[in-house]
């Protein structure tokens, strides 16, 4: 066996469908385009979403609520796993971080965050650590 004798399996391979190449090729005349029409003529290129003249889906599907922009989203952490969070350095400075008052502290702590629950802050200040608001 060498490389000039191989060949693809057998009906893997097909012969290019070529329209628009005479009456007697059986695909000539509208060359499968059909007859008038956006998608008969050149050029044609259909909207995004369109989906054959049925009500499309960005359309269809109910649209409600309110979505306040200026909201603020924080990651809430509890004072029982701020020392293991803060020794492993999972706490990275672009979080905006709310610590709450779950658990217990053991040791003396010196917290800078974005919020406070009073019971964290008590708790923190309790073992004579700072809570500091950014």
């Amino acid at each position: 066996m060498d490389l000039s004798s191989l060949k693809p399996a057998k009906g893997s391979v097909k012969k290019e469908k070529r329209i628009g190449r005479g009456q007697g090729s059986g695909r000539g005349g509208t060359s499968t385009k059909g007859h008038k029409g956006g998608q008969s003529r050149a050029g044609y290129s259909r909207k995004i979403g369109f989906e054959g003249g049925q009500m499309p889906l960005q359309r269809r599907v109910p649209k409600f609520g309110f979505t306040n922009i200026s909201r603020k989203e924080y990651k809430a952490i509890n004072i029982s796993t701020l020392q293991t969070l803060a020794d492993a350095g999972l706490i990275s400075k672009n979080d905006m971080v709310k610590v709450l008052g779950n658990g217990k502290l053991t040791a003396k702590l010196n917290v800078t965050a974005h919020a406070f629950s009073k019971s964290a802050k008590a708790a923190i200040e309790a073992l004579k650590g700072t809570a500091t608001i950014i």
